[in-house]
């Protein structure tokens, strides 16, 4: 419930640092939101509007205080098609209905995925989005005047520099202000932010997307607004980690995902393309100082002031001070003690890092990274449980009885170990197999079971099961064969 307290802690437990950091981010959300908008073929309009209307909303409903959502590169590459084919207003409505299959994800609870991406995963995440950050800034310094480098390396000595004086206000605020004048008062002929687009000057207007309201809209919307929505949430739960290791707090993964819902389904009708957590701009809040809800605030409402009562004097901020603030996220991002990690972590955590950081910066596709990150952890899960299977045996002193003593996990990885731990052909009147250290996890160890049973039953040996713990005794009870009437008739099935 909203009380007092709540609204101190998530709003105003340090509100000067929450405005400066809000006021770094919307500078640094001006120029990414126009490119964001020609990368997905419509009006830097609607990237901007879509910037100010999700940062907005959800600093009011999201879960994760602290963190930036706005329009994204992620989801920006996906409707290219759509808006190629269909025109602007089927993406305001695949907007729309990405919004609605976020929240319905939300009340699913399907945030609780999350826990299968294993740290590997995330790591490389992290890696391979500074690289993307920092490669996205390479048009601005491939073919460009030396006197670019010049304000590039000035802003970086800034953004570094500065916090030795003071902290009181954000390095990178003042980076921008600095060679915003220098670049203004001495007349240099560099790379603004007005030659990225036309900045809008005026409010965005509440809008019914003008497509017909049939199965055929849906049918053409619903594959790009599933996609959407998958990857939107996808970056969002990853940022919302990052942010809660970066603050050392905790959040509400539920809640941002309803967040991220109702933020898109508004945004669509205010005219605005689908959004998601911003890896890049979070840090930049989080190491400004920006730790709360009012940040995310006021990096919204202060990018629309920007567009309408100071777009002259945004359009004239040089290229190359964005470019330095982003440079420093991308270092600031990247999880430099990952290298040196390589040499001491396990191998196949490094490499799962690696194939994740690979695969997202060779695609650009975040969604395809972390899937290929993640199926590569449960196979190597897999597989070093596999090999914690054991198997050790004793024979009874008359010669007549044989004990398996099983331990580890018997699942579909070790079902063919299983198997094979015995001799079917050893002459015995009785074999017992001890299974008070293991456990059985599937349908493929209860099948392994009765296929080792039914072979020692084909061989005229008698079989005892014993040691089997509660949840492995009723899979057993309802799954297996060996003890069920008519059994042996399906030895040749085996």
């Amino acid at each position: 419930m909203f009380d007092i307290a709540t609204l101190k802690r998530e709003w105003l437990s340090n509100p000067r640092r929450d405005i400066l950091a809000g006021i770094v981010v919307a500078l640094a959300l001006i120029p990414e939101a126009i490119g964001f908008s020609i990368i997905a073929g419509v009006d830097p309009r609607v990237g901007l509007y879509a910037s100010f209307s999700i940062a907005v909303i959800i600093a009011l409903v999201g879960g994760r205080p602290g963190m930036i959502s706005a329009a994204t590169a992620a989801v920006a590459v996906i409707v290219v098609p759509l808006v190629r084919e269909y025109g602007v207003d089927y993406l305001f409505a695949a907007t729309v209905l990405m919004g609605v299959i976020q929240l319905i994800a939300g009340y699913l609870r399907l945030h609780l995925l999350m826990q299968y991406v294993s740290r590997s995963v995330i790591t490389g995440f992290v890696n391979a989005l500074a690289i993307l950050i920092f490669m996205a800034q390479l048009p601005e310094l491939i073919g460009v005047p030396t006197l670019t480098y010049a304000l590039v390396a000035a802003g970086l000595a800034i953004i570094y520099l500065f916090p030795r004086l003071t902290r009181a206000v954000p390095s990178p605020l003042v980076a921008i202000a600095v060679l915003t004048a220098v670049v203004y008062y001495m007349g240099f002929d560099v790379r603004t932010v007005g030659d990225m687009g036309e900045l809008p000057s005026s409010l965005p207007a509440w809008l019914i997307p003008d497509v017909p309201f049939t199965l055929e809209t849906l049918r053409i919307i619903l594959p790009y607004s599933l996609t959407m929505a998958a990857v939107g949430l996808l970056e969002s739960m990853l940022t919302a980690q990052i942010v809660d290791d970066l603050t050392d707090t905790g959040s509400d993964k539920q809640r941002e995902m309803k967040g991220q819902g109702i933020a898109n389904f508004f945004t669509g009708f205010l005219g605005g393309m689908g959004g998601c957590a911003m890896i890049g701009q979070s840090v930049i809040n989080v190491k400004s100082g920006g730790e709360t809800r009012l940040s995310t605030m006021v990096s919204g409402v202060f990018l629309l002031f920007l567009l309408l009562v100071l777009g002259t004097l945004v359009a004239i901020i040089p290229m190359a001070a964005l470019v330095a603030v982003m440079i420093m996220v991308s270092i600031g991002t990247f999880s430099w003690r990952s290298i040196t990690d390589i040499r001491i972590h396990p191998w196949q955590s490094s490499v799962v890092m690696v194939v994740t950081v690979v695969i997202v910066v060779w695609t650009h596709d975040l969604a395809q990274g972390v899937l290929a990150g993640v199926i590569l952890s449960g196979l190597f899960f897999a597989s070093k449980v596999k090999r914690m299977f054991t198997v050790e045996t004793d024979l009874s002193g008359d010669g007549r009885t044989r004990t398996y003593r099983i331990g580890g996990q018997v699942f579909f990885a070790s079902s063919d170990s299983f198997v094979s731990a015995f001799d079917y052909k050893e002459v015995l009147d009785r074999v017992v197999i001890d299974v008070s250290q293991a456990h059985f996890w599937d349908i493929s160890a209860v099948g392994t079971l009765d296929k080792a049973i039914l072979k020692f039953r084909r061989e005229g040996t008698e079989v005892e099961v014993l040691g089997l713990n509660d949840a492995s005794a009723a899979m057993i009870e309802r799954y297996a064969v060996h003890d069920k009437p008519g059994a042996d008739e399906q030895l040749g099935a085996h």
